[in-house]
């Protein structure tokens, strides 16, 4: 369902709005435009520019609040915003912290840079421990030119294979991993270039040794180390200090940058909102849409207030006003909202399909995968997991999997055992067969799932024609081929269908009773677009040439008729999957040895995990194909524009 917006405008002094924000408008959920737009013809109009003055001191309480260790008072969110604390409280309390924090903070930064610098001396060291010689003395030879790295392992093997006992270097190993030979070459300074060619064509990448490290390698990785740890002792001891100067004010920094969040949240309203002068005085304007309730509760409560005017627009006055869209469904139908909303909102003057949706897509879901434990299954699992983790897929994989449940008692199918329950099953998908007239033996599934599919089509026309009334949309109430001609034509075929399947008439003597409306149905198809203009009071009633709107009024009707034919046929994939289902099952069964007895249960565990999900992703994935391309294509267009309330910003108890 799509909530009842209402088109509110506020006005008051212009120094007044930071109350009237917080006061009033925090309470409620509204829409908020921007009043330059939305009363551009008023020329007296200016847009309300000031910059934020919380901005700043925000940035810093947050540089504070971030001292505090995780678990913190701070982390317990408060159920509402203390509105008792004024932008001067916060501007002490800042005042009071931030000079020693800061001088703390500083010093702390000095110490982590430090042990950045000694954690990486030592992580470069550290691969060449075995190496015995200093790094300071290395550099001094004048004739011999060390070069550090690694080389990939199997490198390294064709290296000493093939090179190495040719090559004018000597390749000292240091350590070693599955993947990398850390290691030095010395080669001579008048050879380095051309060794360093050989080297670099298998791989070995250099690593530069760094002024700092002058001992041997084992040497400096230990000196390092102790480094390291001393920067740790040291700003553990700087924390400490920021924790004691921090200890007993956690409780007064949440309050102040909650209400500093509030502050600055209220303060960009005025992006919103337009100045005008009247009588001397300056006003803001704000206006958005609210639902109608809480428009009617907010008109109440200011009311009384003087400095507060409100008034609310007739969005049924004005055909070229469009509010946002606000779902509002049942809470056991919220989860299908996901889907309506990939395929796009619903403008607010268009039917809301979500509860539809989730009906059909349940029930279609349950027919292609009628199974009563893999059923189970899904609704355990799919309801346990958005319990938990509140995921949208889960609900509806829980909804669909209450649908296979109710489908495989209808199949009598227990985890792909079929006849598991002590009752014949009233449809055996696979099995059951059926004789029409004029067509032979067919399978009853696929037989029922055209059946189905037609009636599906029916109503979705009749749903595209309330869409349409909705939307005061005459051609398509009365002549295209999902309205009232299109389920005239349709009807009457489908209606033709059933009774010769079911020997009541034969063909012959229905032609004359479908002759009539199918032909008068399909001209006002053909010509809908004209009868639409028509009706509409437009002028021309046919635009362009009459030859060439003729010539594609024919092919569109063309189409029509090859639309409804697929349209029918795409409903036997419901058949296919639930055939499919109890054939992939049997192949289960076959494998595992439990097609005539007791076979290997571990085997039988994995086929059905494995059913479950390549199925039942195939099944969720073509149901909702048929949801979007044979249902909403007939009645529905979204395109609406999401309802987004300006708010307080709110904490996690509110």
């Amino acid at each position: 369902m799509i909530e009842k917006m209402k088109f509110m405008s506020i006005i008051g002094p212009k120094e007044d709005i930071d109350r009237v924000t917080i006061r009033y408008l925090s309470k409620y959920e509204i829409h908020l435009e921007n009043a330059l737009t939305e009363f551009d013809t008023e020329k007296a109009l200016t847009p309300y520019v000031e910059k934020n003055p919380y901005r700043d001191m925000l940035v810093t309480i947050e540089k504070i609040t971030g001292f505090l260790p995780a678990g913190s008072f701070v982390e317990k969110k408060p159920a509402a915003v203390d509105e008792s604390i004024s932008p001067d409280d916060v501007k002490r309390l800042i005042s009071e912290m931030s000079g020693p924090l800061k001088k703390l903070q500083e010093e702390k930064n000095g110490y982590e840079e430090r042990r950045r610098q000694y954690q990486s001396l030592r992580e470069t060291a550290e691969p060449f421990r075995d190496l015995p010689a200093s790094f300071e003395k290395l550099r001094e030879f004048c004739f011999i030119r060390p070069r550090f790295g690694r080389i990939p392992t199997d490198y390294f093997k064709k290296f000493q294979t093939y090179l190495y006992a040719d090559s004018s270097t000597i390749f000292w190993p240091c350590s070693k991993d599955d993947q990398y030979v850390w290691g030095v070459y010395f080669t001579p300074d008048e050879n380095s270039e051309e060794n360093d060619d050989v080297y670099k064509s298998f791989h070995f990448e250099r690593i530069r040794i760094p002024e700092e490290l002058k001992e041997t390698p084992e040497e400096e990785f230990n000196d390092n180390g102790w480094k390291t740890e001393e920067m740790d002792v040291r700003i553990d001891r700087v924390d400490k200090e920021i924790s004691s100067i921090l200890c007993g004010h956690e409780e007064a920094l949440l309050r102040a940058k909650n209400a500093l969040e509030m502050y600055s949240r209220c303060f960009e309203i005025r992006k919103y909102a337009a100045c005008t002068e009247a009588g001397g005085k300056d006003f803001y304007i704000l206006c958005g849409w609210m639902p109608e309730q809480d428009a009617d509760s907010f008109q109440s409560e200011v009311s009384d207030d003087i400095h507060v005017f409100c008034t609310i627009g007739d969005t049924d006055a004005d055909p070229d006003t469009v509010p946002p869209t606000k779902l509002k469904n049942p809470k056991p139908f919220r989860p299908f909202e996901m889907f309506v909303r990939m395929y796009g909102l619903p403008k607010y003057n268009e039917f809301d399909p979500t509860i539809y949706v989730a009906l059909t897509y349940s029930f279609i879901f349950g027919i292609m995968f009628g199974d009563v434990g893999q059923g189970l299954c899904f609704v355990i699992g799919g309801f346990l997991i958005y319990h938990y983790k509140h995921k949208d897929l889960a609900a509806i994989m829980g909804s669909a999997g209450i649908f296979s449940v109710i489908w495989g008692l209808v199949y009598n199918s227990f985890f792909g055992f079929e006849g598991f329950f002590p009752y014949h099953a009233l449809i055996r998908p696979k099995d059951d067969m059926i004789t029409l007239p004029g067509l032979g033996t067919m399978n009853t599934v696929f037989v029922l799932s055209v059946a189905f599919g037609m009636i599906m089509i029916l109503l979705n026309m009749v749903m595209g024609i309330v869409n349409a009334v909705r939307q005061k949309n005459r051609e398509n109430i009365w002549f295209s081929q999902n309205a009232l001609a299109g389920i005239v034509f349709y009807g009457t075929i489908v209606l033709m269908m059933f009774l010769t399947m079911s020997g009541t008439m034969t063909a012959s003597n229905m032609v004359p009773f479908i002759l009539i409306p199918l032909i008068a149905s399909l001209a006002v198809i053909f010509l809908k677009e004209m009868l639409g203009r028509i009706v509409s009071r437009k002028k021309p009633a046919i635009e362009g040439g009459k030859g060439m709107y003729f010539v594609q009024a024919f092919f569109e009707t063309f189409e029509t008729l090859l639309t409804y034919l697929s349209n029918t046929l795409s409903y036997v994939r419901v058949g296919a999957y639930a055939v499919s289902h109890v054939a992939m099952m049997q192949v289960v069964m076959m494998l595992t040895g439990f097609e005539h007895g007791f076979g290997s249960i571990p085997g039988l565990i994995a086929g059905e995990l494995f059913v479950m999900a390549m199925e039942g992703l195939m099944v969720a994935i073509q149901v909702l194909r048929l949801e979007y391309y044979e249902m909403f294509s007939r009645f529905y267009q979204g395109g609406g524009r999401e309802f987004v309330p300006f708010r307080i910003k709110e904490t996690s108890g509110s």
